[in-house]
């Protein structure tokens, strides 16, 4: 069957289980209301249901069950994809503290690394060659021959638990992060075709990126302004979890998701200097993001949305053309980039030259 087909399928799926979900979400009252539960970073207005996690998690499962053999690597994959949602819903449902959360994020990241996915190599940019971080090995018999790659087993986790917050964080406005993730995923499956390190074959890999792609395309719809539904901490954070997965299944793919994902990537550590700066906790959430910039400049939800959408694109073609270096150089322009315009807006909201 065509690859696209997985895409197909995944929107489709998406498209139809929201509708109950946003019925469900209501029925149960599992939705944001601002008088009862204020959140500093929350930009909408009115009752909205949350749990869009829930759609997208079983839109993905649903189709990768039909397209993609099940390896050890991939049941881990979805294993820990619905241990996220089940911690999204519970933090939609009872507002969970950030350090419980983030525990789980960990904690989840090391299982699916525990079924076998790992970063044995990284692309070094600067001389075309690979930094070897399989070296360092832990052999354990436990049933059976067991290998832990130190170095490439904690690379992994660190970097999954990275990009389940980082991505998390930039969902703020309508619309905004099932976009920029589907575009993400796409061109994440694009580059799979060249390179694959792993027990799951390059064409698993690419149908995987597209069923991810299609699922939260699906999901789009009833997500851009006005949103019927938010994608809720389980939406967010597996969109995060994916990206990060898909990024380390083939060769190179770190740097290319660094490249695609500059825009979030470069919001996140920005705002955990400011917080740790303002000697505030950097998991607390608070108004600062890119987003909330935007906001506070007069655009619309639709436009900063469609501007994350248009800036990932970009960076997603530019991905399959530049080599290591350009992509370093690209990311560091655009980190120059939003740091002037962010450090013009704390300008201007000194000088009371607007009102926030």
């Amino acid at each position: 069957m065509p690859i696209i087909l997985t895409l197909v399928v995944s929107f489709v799926l998406s498209l139809v289980l929201t509708v109950p979900t946003i019925a469900l979400a209501k029925k149960i009252k599992l939705v944001t209301n601002k008088k009862k539960r204020q959140h500093p970073a929350h930009t909408h207005v009115g009752l909205v249901p949350r749990g869009g996690g829930v759609p997208i998690f079983l839109a993905i499962l649903i189709s990768t069950i039909i397209f993609i053999p099940i390896n050890k690597i991939m049941f881990g994959i979805l294993l820990g994809s619905c241990l996220l949602v089940v911690v999204g819903l519970l933090d939609d449902y009872f507002d969970l503290s950030p350090y419980p959360r983030f525990i789980a994020n960990i904690l989840i990241a090391a299982l699916v690394i525990g079924f076998g996915l790992g970063i044995p190599y990284i692309s070094n940019p600067l001389s075309g060659g690979v930094i070897h971080l399989d070296q360092w090995q832990i052999i354990i018999n436990f049933f059976g021959t067991h290998k832990i790659l130190v170095l490439a087993d904690l690379l992994a986790i660190v970097w999954l638990t990275w990009t389940t917050n980082m991505v998390n964080w930039s969902k703020g406005v309508d619309g905004q992060l099932p976009g920029f993730v589907a575009i993400a995923a796409f061109f994440l499956g694009l580059l799979s075709e060249r390179f694959t390190t792993h027990d799951i074959s390059i064409q698993s890999t690419v149908a995987f990126s597209f069923i991810v792609a299609g699922a939260y395309l699906g999901f789009l719809p009833f997500n851009f302004y006005p949103q019927k539904i938010m994608p809720g901490y389980g939406g967010g954070a597996l969109a995060g979890l994916l990206l990060g997965i898909l990024s380390i299944l083939s060769f190179g793919k770190v740097g290319t998701a660094i490249l695609i994902l500059s825009v979030p990537m470069i919001d996140a550590i920005y705002t955990i200097v400011r917080r740790v700066a303002n000697l505030h906790s950097p998991f607390k959430a608070d108004w600062g993001h890119l987003h909330h910039r935007f906001l506070e400049i007069g655009w619309g939800k639709r436009r900063i949305a469609v501007f994350y959408w248009l800036v990932s694109l970009i960076l997603g073609i530019s991905s399959l053309f530049l080599p290591g270096i350009q992509k370093l150089i690209a990311f560091l322009t655009i980190a120059l980039i939003l740091l002037v315009f962010i450090l013009i807006i704390e300008n201007m909201k000194r000088q009371k030259l607007f009102k926030v």
